[in-house]
């Protein structure tokens, strides 16, 4: 379990930085809205394929996917945090220049509030769910919301812990690829599976891409820290390799989905074409991303997100205009 560490004396890397930060800014940091398009987007586009299967925009449904989608990043991000203190520590230790203040080592919030914090957001969100499954009349919502939640718990918290055991990426790729989509296709539509949910394959490879290159900027950190990752296991070239056939192969399951008929093709041209001419710019930016090279792979991590954001959301968009033409 990891360690329950005070942040005064020899354990703390107190930055001067952090120190006059008013509560608000503290809070602020330590959820990280920026990165909440992590989850934002597959909500849209989990959405849009709701809509998509129904023929029909549900506002509470919005409301709901909305609602679980922020609770669920603050859950993860605070735990994750929480979970990660001691490799957070190390990898401050190891890069003070290197890398952003992190949430415990460097003082921002105490362990305990960052715990507390992480499963009142959880616990919130589980509520709320069976509110909104009695509300929508979605029997299997509040089953779904704990799923998604059990999901990050096997990740990063004992006894699996998953995420310091090797498995840590194909699970965020089914968490933030199929899980969360999935609950918001549901919320919508109220079907269990129906056309357009075949969508979600590729978007979990395009997941699994963004958790590998996620591991790249901590690969020495984490090694050190005794964290088991496909980045420590394999290393920067191997991490990159595999990101970079990901998504020319998702969005071939994408284009797939069309040709069978489940969505239009013209729906899902658009946006094989903006991801893959970001997937351009990813290749491009691969060579400089080597270990410890922080604004590289920083860069090389843009890249990879912005091919698929903003291909998930010309998908999404283009689901929802074909509710407006039919």
């Amino acid at each position: 379990m990891a360690g329950w560490c005070s942040h005064t004396g020899a354990c703390s890397i107190l930055v001067p930085m952090t120190t006059n930060w008013t509560p608000r800014q503290r809070w602020l940091y330590a959820i990280k809205p920026d990165s909440w398009p992590k989850l934002l987007v597959p909500m849209a586009l989990g959405q849009a394929v709701g809509v998509f299967a129904c023929a029909s925009i549900s506002p509470g449904a919005l409301l709901f996917g909305v609602l679980f989608t922020v609770l669920d990043g603050i859950f993860i991000v605070l735990l994750n945090d929480w979970s990660d203190q001691d490799v957070d520590r190390i990898k401050r230790q190891m890069f003070p220049d290197g890398c952003s203040p992190k949430t415990i080592p460097d003082g921002i919030l105490t362990p305990r509030t960052v715990l507390v914090a992480g499963l009142l957001a959880g616990l919130t969100a589980a509520l709320m769910s069976a509110l909104f499954g009695v509300i929508l009349d979605r029997p299997l919502l509040a089953v779904a919301a704990v799923g998604c939640l059990t999901i990050f718990i096997a990740y990063s918290l004992p006894p699996l812990k998953l995420n310091y055991r090797g498995g840590g990426e194909v699970l965020e790729a089914l968490g933030v690829g199929f899980a969360l989509p999935w609950i918001n296709a549901y919320a919508q539509s109220g079907e269990v599976w129906a056309p357009g949910y075949e969508l979600f394959a590729g978007f979990v490879l395009l997941s699994l891409a963004s958790a590998l290159a996620s591991g790249l900027s901590d690969e020495v950190s984490d090694a050190k820290g005794g964290k088991t990752t496909c980045a420590t296991m394999w290393g920067n070239a191997w991490v990159r390799r595999s990101v970079e056939l990901l998504v020319p192969v998702a969005l071939g399951l994408w284009f797939l989905t069309s040709l069978a008929g489940a969505v239009p093709v013209w729906v899902v041209c658009g946006a094989v074409i903006v991801a893959g001419l970001g997937q351009v710019r990813v290749v491009g930016a691969s060579g400089e991303a080597v270990t410890n090279a922080f604004k590289a792979q920083k860069l090389y991590k843009l890249h990879l997100h912005r091919a698929i954001w903003y291909g998930s959301l010309v998908l999404a968009a283009g689901l929802l205009l074909n509710l407006a033409l039919t």
